[in-house]
């Protein structure tokens, strides 16, 4: 297969050569090839380095200052990585190198150095030659006085750097620009040739300098901007014009996207992960991005409707009166619904919620009209209850969670420690074991995460309640760069605090083991 940089009359197959052979002398690290020889896949020869190394300018040094990989995962960009740093430091001939693996936080930077550090130990020649430093997460070439080294990610002390190469693992993860712009500049004017190595698959936030870096890569592949020495690598089920109009779940279109499919990894690993997106649709944005490298949006359908409805099942009242429960308390603004949620653990790893509504009586009218939502005919039927005024009052619902509290043993109460500090101080005075409660990934991720398998298996009675029902409508998931969700209240279409009560109350819930009920032989049924 001919190559395109081959026809390019600045191409030096030596120079070429001798950084594939470099890396050709290390080994593998993972799984069934650790130990083996690293030898290069085509895409990371031909279109990396190759290229890369062997372009050169008039005066014999590197035509590329800047490569960009975006592929998706399980491609072995990270080893690449490795290797790609080794030869910066012990195979490019420059004194006094100063090579570098940057990433979101020191522990990600560390995933480029690991590989490095055992391909040193690996190899007799260069076990050597250089000094791996374990504890300083630092690899030092004495001959040549040059180091590679893995960053943190505290920007004030970065500055100064008079970088030769620097490995930018998954650029899409950065919270702001700021590491990126220090470590730029950073390989400036007083390096002959030195490379900025960026790895990362697809993100979702286009206001990142991640999708500012693969935007210009785009450009810069399809000739609108003219950059001599930017080198754009990217692999995708598709261009970013027709994303909305692909087939995610067409093989063919797999193969594109992943240039390693049959080497590094199994078709069969794809297929599984496409059948879980296609059961859990919170999955299809993770598949979409990490499997076909396709950028999306923050904003991610939640929970189907119909499985939603499915999951509804019956409350028989009588049977939850006495039983341990955890409820959780969304009180969001004072001038918006307020939510508690009992959650009720029943057998078989079912859960019961039972949900509970407060809004200001003076503003329904006006809600109505503006969000077309039918809040005065739930108040009508005993979905909401309305205070006094045009807040809510929280003496209300106080004295209704106690009363509530004399007919089930609710066991921890969790709350939004924002904007609740008073009436979670009441109810505990009145006995209530209040737990404050994040709601960041650290805390929504897992309760989150079981609450949509409890929908998706049928394991979540909530007996149909509508304003519940339309708050599950409502919710847009947000993801972390690991996958990790939970419900993104900015972005949701409308209301959704009950579904974050809920969520809370499971978290709860999880905390403690299930106790037996009559549920166990009866099941949940409805009172009429």
């Amino acid at each position: 297969m001919q190559y395109p940089y081959q026809d390019d009359p600045r191409y030096d197959k030596e120079v070429a050569d001798h950084a594939v052979d470099f890396i050709s002398c290390l080994t593998h690290t993972k799984g069934q090839w650790a130990g083996k020889p690293f030898r290069l896949l085509d895409w990371q020869e031909h279109c990396v380095i190759r290229p890369l190394f062997g372009i050169l300018k008039s005066d014999g040094f590197r035509q590329y200052r800047k490569v960009y990989i975006e592929i998706p995962k399980k491609q072995g960009k990270t080893e690449l990585g490795s290797a790609i740093a080794l030869y910066l430091l012990a195979g490019d001939g420059e004194e006094g190198a100063e090579v570098y693996s940057a990433a979101a936080d020191r522990e990600q930077a560390s995933l480029v150095f690991r590989p490095a550090a055992k391909m040193v130990r690996n190899s007799r020649y260069l076990s050597k030659q250089l000094k791996v430093l374990d504890s300083q997460r630092r690899i030092v070439y004495y001959g040549a006085d040059s180091y590679y080294q893995v960053l943190s990610s505290d920007v004030r002390t970065k500055h100064g750097f008079n970088v030769h190469g620097c490995v930018f693992d998954e650029l899409h993860a950065q919270p702001n620009r700021d590491l990126y712009d220090v470590l730029s500049d950073g390989a400036g004017d007083a390096r002959r040739q030195p490379v900025m190595v960026y790895l990362t698959t697809a993100g979702y936030d286009k206001n990142s300098v991640c999708w500012e870096v693969h935007d210009y890569a785009i450009k810069v592949r399809d000739g609108i901007i003219d950059d001599s020495e930017f080198l754009p690598v990217i692999f995708s089920a598709g261009e970013q014009d027709d994303w909305s109009t692909i087939d995610w779940t067409d093989e063919e279109i797999w193969k594109k996207a992943n240039p390693s499919l049959g080497r590094t990894f199994d078709i069969e690993r794809l297929r599984v992960a496409c059948e879980e997106a296609k059961q859990v649709p919170s999955k299809e944005n993770i598949f979409k991005r990490l499997r076909l490298n396709i950028w999306t949006s923050q904003e991610t359908k939640w929970l189907p409707m119909k499985l939603w409805d499915e999951a509804a099942g019956e409350i028989d009242l009588d049977k939850l009166k006495g039983r341990t429960c955890y409820g959780g308390l969304d009180l969001a603004s004072s001038i918006d619904i307020a939510a508690f949620v009992l959650d009720f653990p029943l057998d078989e790893n079912k859960h019961a919620w039972l949900p509970f509504f407060w809004i200001p009586a003076d503003n329904i009218a006006d809600r109505v009209k503006k969000d077309k939502v039918p809040y005065d005919q739930w108040v009508k039927r005993g979905f909401i209850k309305a205070t006094p005024g045009n807040v809510i009052n929280y003496d209300t619902i106080e004295a209704d969670i106690a009363k509530i509290g004399e007919l089930y043993k609710i066991k921890e109460i969790p709350f939004d420690r924002w904007g609740a500090t008073q009436i979670s101080q009441h109810l505990d005075d009145a006995g209530f074991t209040m737990v404050p409660m994040g709601q960041g990934f650290a805390s929504m991720a897992s309760p989150t995460k079981e609450v949509e398998t409890m929908v998706m298996q049928k394991r979540l009675i909530h007996g149909g309640h509508p304003v519940l029902r339309w708050m599950a409508s409502n919710v847009a998931i947000k993801q972390d760069p690991a996958g990790n969700m939970k419900p993104d209240k900015s972005r949701s279409r409308e209301r959704i605090d009950g579904i974050v009560a809920g969520i809370m109350a499971v978290d709860r819930a999880l905390r403690h083991k299930n106790k037996k009920s009559v549920y166990d032989t009866r099941g949940v049924r409805s009172i009429g």
